[in-house]
């Protein structure tokens, strides 16, 4: 292949449901590859299987690709010069391919009809249509020539199936395994073309990746048993020049054993496997999905980023632009990648340590909105986070470590403060509530040292005031530092919530 053909790759979904995590990494790869090579990054929809064609699963694709910032160079909803970008609508390009493979004897006419197939799988529990059993089979290689055009002339309905040879290897370079080989006496035939006019995947891919000009093929591991198929297919179109090259990227694993991630090892788990919530068209079953467990796309982009590749050095934090600047085929690797949902969580983060708290704000208003807080101001609300920005995993724990400063608490932790409570503390807490209706500069870096004197003058020890302080405040042993809390809540509302919570620890 020559060095000057232009970098194209693709991502090609088929539209039958949520978009696994898998899935998302299989684009990620693509469009890294693209964005380093300066070439173009395409989406194809592959809905040639239209049993399992699934409404609103392309909106759904498009709308994933859009949250992690994988903007496609081509697709439907885009166009270009190598359209149409669904299969459905390439139909009329198949059949002749299919034609033109029988017409050079590299593939035949199948008549058996489903029932007769699953006559042989009952009776060869481990059935495969191929060279061992094809003749004794209904086909245009078992029939006569008579027959066949008799049975074509009928309607009949009928498959096309690729006639693998036997006794040969195919090989193959993989850009990530090096050289792949097969042997062809353990390769079925597949079938090409179905009897309602549409291709499968063998023949569609294989026919749409010419016509699109695509250069370098990233796809899961779970499809190298099918490379072969492409590989026959490209040779007996006469498009071995053209063939682009191979990389099958290694399987995202369960985390607690071997085999491939599923939706049924995150419902068992407790975490999510699809990148956005997908909701079940027949059952109205949500399975719900990374966004809306409140990942950013930054963070979910990082961890897929280093599921399977890594730069060779100690780093973890990227940034899209630097996956693109640092990623190479050379640095994947072969084995499958465990997903680490707790891994997947720090990523989360420390993203959200990293991100503004402008770029925030619009996600933690629709937290407190949530939690039926109806006036929201901007300001204090990005003080707020900036108080309690680094405990948060998600944004959505927002409410969880931030919700006393919308709310006075209802109930305090009285086991924490009544055992030891005296006259001593009553007394000092009605004092300092006096005492802070005459300060003037209501800021942490004064209250503190305000605060601290009042302490050390009552001759009382600090701890046994400042947690029950804390507690008045937030109803906890918990949240940022104390005179942060005091600071923000302001003057008015500190006296008033002293006030009250001595009224609970001293009932």
């Amino acid at each position: 292949m020559s060095s000057e053909r232009k970098v194209r790759v693709r991502f090609a979904p088929s539209p039958t449901g949520g978009l696994h995590l898998g899935g998302v990494r299989t684009a990620l790869f693509n469009y890294l590859y693209a964005r380093k090579h300066q070439g173009d990054f395409i989406l194809r929809v592959e809905d040639t299987d239209q049993t399992r064609f699934v409404a609103g699963a392309e909106e759904y694709i498009n709308e994933c690709l859009a949250w992690c910032g994988l903007t496609p160079d081509e697709s439907p909803a885009k166009g270009g010069s190598f359209g149409p970008y669904r299969q459905s609508e390439r139909k009329p390009s198949y059949r002749q391919f299919a034609e033109q493979l029988i017409e050079n004897g590299y593939a035949y006419y199948a008549f058996d009809t489903a029932a007769e197939l699953e006559e042989q799988r009952k009776e060869q529990p481990n059935f495969r249509y191929s060279h061992e059993n094809r003749l004794k089979l209904r086909n245009s290689l078992s029939l006569s020539p008579e027959e066949t055009q008799q049975l074509l002339g009928a309607g009949t309905p009928h498959t096309i199936r690729i006639k693998v040879p036997t006794d040969e290897i195919v090989s193959f370079t993989d850009m990530i395994r090096g050289q792949v080989s097969f042997d062809t006496n353990l390769i079925d035939d597949k079938v090409l073309l179905k009897a309602d006019g549409m291709p499968t995947y063998h023949l569609a891919v294989v026919v749409d990746d010419k016509a699109m000009e695509i250069s370098h093929v990233f796809r899961g591991e779970e499809w190298l048993p099918s490379a072969p198929i492409h590989i026959l297919l490209w040779e007996y179109l006469g498009w071995n020049d053209q063939m682009p090259q191979w990389a099958h990227l290694p399987l995202i694993l369960k985390p607690d054993g071997n085999g491939k991630l599923s939706k049924r090892d995150g419902d068992r788990l407790g975490f999510p496997v699809y990148a956005m919530n997908w909701k079940d068209a027949q059952s109205d079953a949500v399975t719900k999905g990374f966004r809306e467990m409140g990942f950013l796309p930054e963070a979910f982009v990082n961890m897929l980023g280093v599921l399977g590749w890594n730069d060779g050095t100690e780093q973890e934090l990227f940034s899209l632009e630097e996956l693109t600047q640092k990623f190479s085929v050379e640095r994947i690797s072969k084995a499958g990648a465990k997903f680490d949902f707790e891994k997947a969580k720090w990523f989360n983060h420390e993203w959200i340590k990293k991100t503004s708290n402008e770029a925030l704000l619009p996600q933690i208003k629709d937290v407190l909105v949530a939690h039926q807080i109806q006036h929201i101001d901007d300001k204090y609300v990005a003080q707020v986070l900036y108080a309690v920005k680094e405990r948060l995993t998600f944004v959505s724990d927002f409410w969880e470590h931030a919700s006393f400063f919308f709310v006075t608490p209802e109930s305090y932790d009285l086991d924490a403060v009544k055992p030891k409570w005296s006259a001593e503390k009553t007394t000092f807490f009605e004092n300092i509530n006096a005492a802070f209706e005459t300060v003037e500069s209501w800021k942490a870096t004064d209250l503190e040292p305000f605060f601290k004197g009042a302490i050390q003058d009552s001759r009382m020890k600090m701890g046994e005031l400042m947690m029950p302080f804390r507690i008045m405040l937030v109803g906890g042993k918990f949240g940022p530092d104390v005179f942060q809390i005091v600071e923000l809540l302001g003057k008015e509302e500190v006296i008033a919530r002293v006030r009250k919570a001595l009224i609970a620890f001293t009932a």
